[in-house]
């Protein structure tokens, strides 16, 4: 006992002393970057020529009055805006906050009409004019987010996920939710919704490839369950930015600190969401969602996006309208589903696992997806860091042998750069990683199994046009999950600690406090709370509702018909804007702090929760881990080998290209197309059998080959005995 105690502090020890070294060089880059943006807002606005020269200094007087009157003029202008804001906001919520699509549509299947309802709806995009869809393409059904939010963001601009599809000629889908939940519905009652959907597509498109799924964000896992739910309905699986493995993400300075990853632990649980829905009469407000991820970029939230519209006041209207008509559309949940996502996926993470149960009690199994996956992810994401885009992989399949034995197909798209919501609204990554997805989807499923990376490449057409080049690279899970994870995933250890405790947090609160909570609430005091929560407040607060503001929208019409802007070289022009990324740095340095405290509390909190009461509890797992036998001793692996001379014509031709295939080169785009039309050419000879059962017999024979190349070559002729397939 002694000798166990000595260990755990030691271990403790041990970890304080890694979160103190690492929370100071958090703390030291931000001052760095602190000092660096103050350093280029003083002299990149030319504050040291101009206060250095008297003559600049003299001209101050000059430039006052200019300034003046500009800075008085779009003052009134940007107050006008949020009044135009409030007015879209209370127009918008007067209509039930319909979709934001930038298409029409009409409604295919409306899900509160099904037997189990819910405020789900399966919606056709029409095309705009000039475009054509051909019914006989694969049909895309795409998926938005539900984390406050209304749909729509998948098909926000023409440049979108939805605009790229429609020009490439595809039918496209969209799965829309209505502001108000269904009573009593649940996340599985949602995925046999989806799952209506997706049969109903494809009866509209007899002759077409079943449907390719895409996700975004949350949408992401949704469109996993619904494929690991329905695998014979679901074509390839595009997800972006899911998060399908909450607990994954980066600790390490340059690797990026992931904050919403912490937020779980440091709200104490998912408590937190049940005293929430308790509070609003049994339904969740997804404006709290919506303020988390406000809070994340304080910078952004308070300063930066009004601060653009202040400047660029003449020109920025529109576009910050546009995305402001999304952004403060705020939904709302049952406390059913807010409770199911945080326990199953916010802290649970039991997706993955088979901890999260499906439709008739069983869980969903992600191995059971038999169409091909293409994980798209960003670098620049602190919401879903690439580590929580694909560590689910290696948790599930456990190895390249085991994708191969189940001939399955993975595809990794990852972004350098790009934020969360730029891989939903940008139109630069529309037309290039989404325009490319929609075009190999079809050569992606011609794939032998096995985990690949795609890139992209822009090249130059003959003309100057931008041109892109995409080839696959086959990889090995093993390899990509030690490069993903350098701390071996050893920093979610801690997230156990939390799932333990939310779990006695939620015990506890549902004990004592909610009865009492639901005893007080009502409806009346859930809308009233809900009308005055601060996402709201400060829109409607701002718009012709306001009486106060009456004089605002003629002032803002006789501003713009006497409009002076002041000159860029304006000195308090300059002085201004200096003062705004000034002001700026310093809250992004108050965001780098506070997420650097965050992250030193957690391990600080949740590390020694793990060290003395967890960790040595699943000592023996990690030793029966540590002796986990060679890769050539698994299961599937002795299977396959063990079947090296059964089978027949289609063994023989998956084996003949398994050997003839060259290893380590990668797969480029036109030769896959050549062998799709290699295929066809020569349809009486490939074998008559589904294409997930294809890439079954291949995974197979890929494993015989990679083990026994020899042997395989050699027991050939076994496979071959009819002379005909010979």
């Amino acid at each position: 006992m002694t000798t166990d105690i000595g260990r755990q502090l030691a271990r403790s020890q041990d970890l304080s002393t890694k979160v103190a070294i690492l929370y100071q060089k958090r703390a030291q880059v931000a001052q760095e970057k602190l000092a660096e943006a103050l350093r280029h807002a003083y002299e990149d606005n030319g504050l040291v020529g101009m206060l250095a020269n008297p003559a600049s200094a003299a001209n101050l007087w000059s430039d006052w009055y200019a300034y003046a009157v500009d800075a008085a003029q779009r003052s009134v202008l940007f107050w006008d805006t949020l009044r135009r804001r409030g007015n879209a906001f209370i127009e918008h919520t007067r209509e039930g906050l319909p979709p934001v699509l930038h298409f029409g549509y009409e409604v295919v299947v409306d899900g509160r009409k099904l037997a189990k309802p819910v405020n789900y709806a399966l919606v056709r995009i029409e095309p705009p004019e000039g475009v054509t869809v051909d019914p006989k393409r694969r049909p895309y059904v795409i998926i938005d987010p539900r984390a406050g939010h209304g749909p729509g963001i998948g098909g926000f601009k023409d440049d979108s996920q939805v605009g790229v599809a429609l020009r490439a000629g595809h039918p496209v889908y969209f799965v829309i939710f209505f502001r108000d939940p269904e009573p009593g519905q649940t996340l599985i009652d949602v995925c046999e919704a989806e799952k209506a959907f997706v049969k109903r597509v494809r009866e509209l498109h007899p002759l077409s490839d079943k449907p390719a799924i895409v996700g975004n964000c949350q949408g992401g896992w949704a469109a996993m369950m619904l494929a690991a739910a329905d695998p014979d309905d679901t074509g390839p699986i595009v997800i972006n930015g899911a998060p399908m493995s909450y607990w994954g993400g980066a600790w390490q300075t340059g690797e990026g600190d992931n904050p919403m990853r912490y937020a779980g632990g440091m709200l104490g649980g998912t408590w937190l969401a049940s005293l929430s829905s308790d509070l609003g009469d049994g339904v969740f407000d997804g404006a709290h969602l919506v303020q988390n991820f406000e809070n994340l970029n304080p910078a952004n939230t308070f300063w930066d996006k009004y601060y653009h519209l202040y400047a660029n006041v003449d020109t920025e209207p529109p576009r910050f309208l546009e995305f402001e008509r999304w952004w403060g559309g705020f939904y709302l949940m049952n406390r059913e589903e807010i409770e199911w996502i945080t326990r199953n996926l916010f802290v649970g993470n039991k997706l993955w696992t088979g901890g999260a149960k499906g439709p008739g009690g069983k869980a969903f199994d992600l191995r059971d997806i038999k169409a091909p996956i293409v994980l798209f992810a960003s670098m620049g994401d602190n919401i879903t860091p690439p580590q929580q885009a694909f560590n689910w992989v290696a948790d599930v399949y456990g190895s390249t042998d085991e994708i191969k034995a189940r001939g399955q197909v993975i595809v990794g798209l990852l972004h350098e750069d790009i934020g969360h919501l730029g891989i939903f609204v940008s139109g630069k990554v529309a037309k290039k990683e989404h325009a490319q997805i929609v075009s190999v989807l079809k050569s992606i499923e011609a794939l032998p199994p096995g985990l690949y990376g795609m890139q992209i490449r822009e090249t130059k057409g003959a003309g100057g046009e931008v041109e892109y080049e995409v080839e696959f690279r086959e990889r090995r899970l093993e390899d990509l999950a030690r490069r993903m994870n350098r701390f071996e995933r050893a920093d979610e250890k801690p997230f156990e600690a939390v799932e333990a405790i939310s779990e006695f947090n939620q015990r506890a609160y549902e004990l004592f406090a909610q009865p009492f909570v639901q005893a007080t609430s009502n409806a009346f005091t859930a809308k009233l709370s809900r009308q005055f929560h601060p996402l709201r407040f400060q829109r409607w607060l701002v718009s012709d509702l306001n009486p106060w503001l009456g004089w605002l929208a003629p002032a803002a019409g006789v501003v713009k018909g006497q409009r002076a802007a002041a000159a860029p070289d304006n000195a308090l022009a300059k002085l201004e804007r200096a003062t705004s990324e000034a002001i700026s740095a310093s809250l992004e340095y108050y965001r780098a702090m506070r997420d650097a405290a965050s992250e030193a509390s957690f391990f600080e909190i949740y590390g020694n929760v793990f060290s003395l009461y967890i960790a040595d509890r699943g000592a023996a797992n990690a030793d029966a881990a540590a002796q986990a036998k060679e890769a050539r001793d698994l299961p599937f692996v002795q299977e396959a080998l063990a079947s090296i001379s059964e089978g027949g014509y289609p063994e023989a031709l998956a084996r003949t290209a398994s050997l003839l295939a060259r290893k380590g080169e990668p797969l480029l785009l036109a030769w896959l197309q050549k062998k799709r039309a290699m295929t066809a050419d020569y349809a009486d000879l490939v074998p008559a059998m589904p294409m997930d059962e294809w890439r079954r017999v291949r995974g197979e024979q890929d494993i015989i080959v990679r083990y026994e190349p020899e042997k395989a070559l050699a027991t050939l002729p076994d496979l071959l005995r009819d002379r005909k397939d010979r």
